[in-house]
């Protein structure tokens, strides 16, 4: 019996943001849609709070941007992520796994590149799903301080056996 070799390690683990092709970068987005919910800054501080509103292109169903080719041209603040801005933002969050191979941390289990399926990031409470309250466009800018959450910063929590059923 011949030993096998080792199945290679995966590119997020040997590349560095600047190395990955098109397409592993874009692999990389698990598809939580949490950098897709409005974001204040408080003038005073420049601290960043999340709310539960939900960019004007974002379907909160899906967590999936309705025009991502053209999110740039249609949503003036989207921003398009390369290595430098992951390394610069402050408010990406702390699940984003650009974020977290930037900072030279491994990717979580529930990411679909690890787990192998795209509903794992929704299985395990990290996205979206569920959680946003209105879109931009449906409440004034005025009533956004209103619909400052915490959990969109936070990594998801783990299920307790009562919360399956």
């Amino acid at each position: 019996m011949t030993d096998k070799p080792p199945p290679p390690a995966p590119f997020w683990r040997t590349k560095t943001l600047e190395q990955m092709t098109p397409e592993e970068w874009e692999s990389l987005c698990d598809g939580c849609a949490r950098c897709c919910l409005v974001k204040l800054e408080d003038e005073d501080t420049g601290e960043i709070h999340f709310t539960d509103i939900g960019c004007t292109l974002l379907d909160a169903k899906t967590c999936k941007c309705r025009d991502y080719r053209r999110r740039s041209r249609r949503v003036r603040d989207c921003v398009t992520l390369t290595p430098e801005a992951v390394r610069s933002l402050t408010w990406l969050p702390a699940t984003c796994a650009y974020r977290l191979l930037g900072e030279g941390k491994d990717l979580p289990d529930w990411h679909p590149l690890v787990s192998g399926s795209p509903d794992s990031v929704h299985a395990a409470r990290a996205s979206v799903r569920g959680r946003v309250h209105a879109s931009e466009d449906d409440l004034a800018q005025e009533a956004w301080p209103g619909r400052i959450v915490l959990w969109p910063n936070r990594p998801p929590r783990r299920r307790r056996k009562s919360d399956d059923g």
